[in-house]
């Protein structure tokens, strides 16, 4: 047996991997930056050369003039498309989301595009489950395990295949069956476009919720269950609280994951038996993994979201009566429990360089 390296030589090891992780977090970064600039400047044309016009559809049709939770219809519809556009979704799903709830829906009446035949025509012609959180996160877990045996051309285990069974109970291969809102016909929906519906509504909540839906819906316990519709005690905005609706779409994230590695497999496995991929089944459709809650494996307890959330909202409006020290305590502590939203690192960030600022003003002070 070869006797173990010398203290020095793990030591190295270990920096050279710290220095190697920093390095590809400084490129996603970079990458995710380039991806926001154009967005950021205005630019619309370096995203896609189409998207100005058909912004100006979108204005056209009225969409700027339509009042929607936080600004207009148009300005939701663009943060939908950038969200998807930032995460990589093929294209075809960012114009989807751009053009999303056009004919009106369910909640909403924002019909800028008529639901006739001549009004899908028009965007034609521009677009071209219910699981506890921890059973989510055994999915997550064991379907890595699966996925990984699938990859090196091994069996899956007996206990392993509990996720696929429920997964192919809820959205089965062949996809699933709904009835057409108008004519009540049934509508096949593949597998691969539910999970693209899945996506796009991660993005669509992400846009536009804060706490002004929490009492609409009555969302008290954070899980965005939509258990009440409390439209005539709801005054908009409300209070401008941050909404509680990470666990909800955390939730909607793991249950895609667990469908994009469910295909995964199944392609795998049709193919490896010589097999046809039956049509209908979208496959020209990528299902791409946002580079959000640890590439969409790590499910938000809805209690620590709360607290977050209020931890947050104590220390950014009562700084000045508790002082930094304690609003910085407060922040770090909220940071803790939901260490997946930007503000909340970005104010943490803002505190650690105020005190440098302020030390640096101080030394100065004393050596001038």
């Amino acid at each position: 047996m070869a006797p173990p390296p010398p203290s020095n030589s793990l030591t190295f090891s270990h920096n050279h991997e710290k220095r190697h992780s920093n390095h590809d977090d400084q490129y996603r970064l970079e990458r995710l930056l380039e991806s926001a600039r154009p967005f950021l400047r205005g630019e619309l044309e370096a995203v896609d050369e189409n998207l100005p016009g058909l912004v100006s559809v979108l204005r056209a049709a009225g969409a700027g003039e339509c009042w929607h939770k936080h600004g207009s219809f148009l300005d939701h519809l663009l943060g939908v498309y950038r969200i998807l556009k930032m995460w990589k979704a093929p294209d075809a799903v960012c114009l989807c989301g751009l053009f999303h709830s056009a004919y009106s829906n369910s909640y909403v009446n924002l019909a800028i595009f008529p639901p006739s035949s001549a009004g899908r025509d028009t965007v034609r012609a521009y677009v071209g489950l219910p699981q506890s959180d921890a059973e989510l996160i055994e999915h997550l877990r064991s379907s890595e395990i699966s996925l990984n045996k699938i990859r090196e051309g091994e069996q899956e285990e007996g206990e392993e295949k509990g996720w696929r069974v429920k997964i192919q109970s809820i959205c089965p291969s062949e996809g699933i069956k709904v009835k057409h809102i108008k004519t009540g016909e049934d509508v096949l929906v593949s597998r691969r476009l539910v999970a693209v519906f899945l996506l796009m509504t991660m993005a669509d909540f992400s846009d536009q919720l804060f706490s002004f839906q929490d009492v609409l819906f009555e969302n008290s316990n954070g899980r965005l269950e939509f258990s009440g519709n409390a439209t005539l005690t709801s005054l908009w905005p409300g209070d401008g609280k941050p909404g509680l609706w990470m666990n909800s779409i955390s939730r909607m994230a793991a249950i895609y994951t667990l469908i994009v590695r469910e295909e995964e497999m199944f392609r795998s496995t049709e193919m490896k038996n010589g097999r046809v991929l039956p049509a209908g089944r979208d496959e020209d459709l990528e299902l791409v993994i946002p580079p959000v809650l640890e590439g969409c494996t790590k499910v938000l307890d809805s209690k620590d979201q709360i607290v977050a959330r209020d931890l947050y909202w104590e220390a950014v409006c009562n700084s000045a009566e508790m002082g930094l020290e304690r609003a910085e305590e407060m922040l770090l502590r909220s940071v803790e429990k939901n260490p997946f939203v930007g503000r909340l690192m970005w104010c943490w960030g803002r505190f650690i360089w105020g005190k440098g600022a302020l030390k640096r003003r101080r030394r100065r002070r004393r050596e001038g």
